[in-house]
């Protein structure tokens, strides 16, 4: 059926966190779907997952993978709605047997920021002195800037990120600094408020991109979704998350994977790092690879992890697994 056909007068059901964050990046999606197809009709359901209903526990305490996708999954397959749209580093690297990842959105930079607190001159983490403690509920960053900054400490905070920044900013904040991602802050509409981009951190597998999950028995919505495709991040996200599928890591392990095209020769660059919570033990790896489909970029993946697997990232990881709640 063409494409066209598979959209005339139907209605899509879009699945959505409720966040600000997450409804703007919905709103991105549905802004391309309309102008594709303009007698769409397309309506935007919002829920609660279970990662934004607990907010007082830290990340890494919870041994679900799929905090911040489960619910939505369940309204897909129960037919309440038609196809969601996620963060892609929120998504398990393996879906239901009954989903699919049907398109992935041009990346936004990947990168981590530093936002200071306004009570402060500093612009970066060099710059901040020894004791100053920096918020952040990701695993993945503590033990990155742990090994690079450790005179620093290191505070988990929980809440979207109007929800943190406000943290941040009341005058009895303990915070001296947040570390969020330079996607969410810019598609808030709050660049601004970053005062350093932190290149040495490895970003997690997938920032900045969204994923459009889908029924993966529902060809008409797939047609529909290609228009979000943008096949040179596809790829590159598909290197990370097989590398980080291999190596069984989730959101709350401390996982760094960077994909990036090299313009000159046209080859995917894969690099990655595997650190203990506690910053003190590391394990990295690169590689490279002319690649033209998703077999390519999951070989990629595939080649790294093992690796990394042989320079000893699984005690790193069976450490972590066996110090978690089960």
């Amino acid at each position: 059926m063409p494409v066209n056909s598979a959209a005339a007068n139907k209605v899509l059901r879009v699945g959505s966190r409720d966040s600000k964050l997450a409804l703007i990046q919905t709103q991105l999606v549905v802004d391309v779907l309309q102008k594709e197809y303009p007698s769409l009709h397309i309506e935007i359901l919002t829920m609660k997952t279970i990662g934004d209903k607990i907010q007082d526990v830290a990340l890494s305490k919870f041994g679900d993978k799929g905090l911040f996708t489960k619910e939505l999954e369940l309204a897909l397959e129960a037919r309440h709605i038609d196809l969601v749209v996620h963060s892609l580093k929120d998504m398990p690297t393996t879906l239901p047997p009954d989903m699919a990842l049907a398109a992935v959105t041009e990346r936004e930079d990947p990168r981590d920021a530093l936002i200071m607190s306004p009570r402060h001159q500093y612009r970066t983490l060099d710059e901040l002195p020894e004791g100053s403690v920096v918020g952040t509920g990701s695993v993945r960053r503590v033990a990155q800037l742990k090994r690079l900054y450790p005179g620093l400490v290191f505070m988990d905070i929980r809440g979207n990120l109007n929800t943190r920044l406000a943290k941040l900013d009341a005058e009895d904040s303990p915070f001296d600094a947040l570390v969020l991602a330079v996607a969410g802050m810019s598609r808030l509409g709050l660049g601004h408020r970053i005062t350093q981009r932190i290149d040495p951190l490895l970003h997690a597998v997938g920032q900045g991109a969204l994923g459009i999950e889908i029924r993966a028995d529902d060809h008409d919505t797939r047609r529909i979704a290609l228009c979000l495709n943008h096949g040179a991040t596809a790829l590159a996200c598909a290197a990370e998350r097989e590398l980080m599928r291999v190596l069984e890591g989730g959101c709350s392990v401390p996982i760094g994977a960077v994909a990036q095209w090299d313009e000159g020769s046209g080859r995917l660059e894969l690099r990655a790092t595997v650190v203990s919570p506690d910053g003190q033990h590391a394990v990295e790896a690169q590689g490279e690879a002319v690649v033209e489909g998703e077999e390519g970029a999951r070989a990629l993946g595939n080649s790294v992890a093992a690796v990394m697997r042989e320079r000893g990232a699984d005690r790193i990881l069976s450490a972590i697994e066996r110090s978690s709640p089960k």
